[in-house]
């Protein structure tokens, strides 16, 4: 009662806000969820089996994508629906082609969870990392229908754990089995009497192999670099660009590319405003304009995770605000990584330094002396890069457990 009440005062709170901000992810989220039961009736094959892929946002999208993808090619008799619970998340991957339906996930309330288990006739289901619906998960365990939470990562401080959240450890029980990232996440849950699990690490680990394995050559970017020592700034912000462009202007034997976190107007201004070398804009780039350019600028979405093939170093933004952004796809190419200071919640992050692939930087100075060291010594900057790329490959593997688990 307790839950079922908490979410309907979070359901009223979207709609207040839905309500008074128009334009906002509540919006689209009251928007979206009035349309899902209009989608399944409309898309839903009533003659076919159906493989739900359940996600929170784009980042847990990711996580299941490989095992989505295994599933099409090798399992064609089973068509997949996909949900997502944010906007963030939806927006992206509504038009995502390895999904025959996508839409949002209702709101947990009972009557949402009998609904949409009863339209959508699932014949098993995936949650991603921290789903953990309450309603959900009984009426998949009511049904017999066979749920498994995928790449989940659990903490002592969650509410299983403590004394008053002895009622909600019953919903882990509906997962018919539970694959986790590490030890301490095993541990947790056999403590509380959970043992159906397996640890399989992050799912992550075989996305970006697989984009890797996918990465399209860029001829325009290999005529802009002519070998060339060439840094790539992925997801950067400004007080990202201000390291990097002060360093850049003070080395004329280098290259730049970056690729901003947001693409507008307003920031590839304030990029060029502060760049004293010559610049080019990718979708302004020819031939001659490329040959010329020291500093490429990414003025697009999609093409990052294969840029970072044509750096020596990378730079991943967003570690002098909320938090550094993707290190893995940079990593996966056996280059040195470079965050700023906000890496701590970061595991993959941690990892990297731990292993000394990856570098944080404070401030100008220490990002000139990280970058000097590693532009100057050709044996560090390959050691590093090394190990940033052995330790994406020693870390894939998980979709390979999970299948070993499960019964299509």
């Amino acid at each position: 009662m307790l839950y079922n009440l908490a979410i309907s005062i979070y359901l009223l709170g979207v709609r207040v806000a839905a309500f008074f901000r128009p334009k906002s992810k509540a919006a689209h989220m009251v928007r979206g969820h009035r349309q899902v039961f209009g989608i399944l009736k409309r898309q839903l094959d009533p003659k076919v089996d159906y493989i739900w892929f359940h996600a929170a946002s784009l980042g847990e999208f990711e996580q299941g994508r490989p095992l989505i993808e295994w599933i099409r090619a090798n399992h064609p008799e089973y068509r997949i629906l996909q949900t997502f619970f944010s906007p963030s998340g939806y927006e992206v991957r509504k038009d995502y082609s390895g999904a025959d339906v996508v839409c949002y996930l209702p709101l947990d309330t009972p009557i949402n969870a009998y609904r949409f288990v009863e339209a959508a006739r699932p014949r098993m289901a995936f949650f991603i990392k921290y789903e953990f619906w309450r309603n959900y998960l009984n009426r998949l365990h009511k049904k017999q229908i066979p749920v498994y939470s995928v790449s989940s990562v659990f903490r002592p401080n969650q509410i299983f754990f403590r004394w008053y959240g002895r009622d909600y450890r019953n919903v882990l029980k509906s997962f018919t089995h539970l694959f986790v990232q590490n030890q301490l996440s095993k541990d947790l849950l056999s403590r509380i009497g959970i043992t159906n699990t397996t640890i399989v690490g992050d799912t992550r680990f075989d996305r970006v192999l697989d984009i890797y394995k996918a990465a399209k050559l860029l001829p325009i970017v290999e005529l802009f670099k002519q070998d060339k020592p060439t840094i790539v700034a992925g997801s950067s912000w400004s007080p990202d660009e201000e390291l990097l462009v002060d360093y850049f202007n003070n080395h004329p034997e280098i290259k730049l590319i970056i690729a901003p976190h947001v693409v507008n107007e307003e920031r590839l201004a304030e990029i060029e405003s502060k760049l004293k070398r010559s610049y080019v804009l990718y979708t302004q780039a020819g031939e001659e304009k490329m040959k010329q350019a020291d500093c490429l600028i990414i003025d697009g979405y999609g093409l990052l995770s294969s840029i970072y093939r044509y750096g020596e170093i990378a730079y991943v933004g967003g570690g002098f605000g909320a938090g550094i952004h993707n290190v893995l796809e940079a990593a996966v190419y056996g280059i040195p990584v470079v965050f700023g200071p906000n890496n701590r919640k970061f595991r993959e992050a941690r990892h990297l330094l731990e292993v000394e692939g990856g570098f944080e930087v404070q401030d100008t100075a220490s990002f000139s002396r990280v970058m000097d060291r590693l532009l100057i010594d050709k044996d560090f900057l390959e050691k590093a890069g090394r190990a940033a790329g052995d330790y994406v490959r020693d870390h894939s593997g998980a979709l390979h457990k999970i299948l070993k688990k499960i019964e299509f």
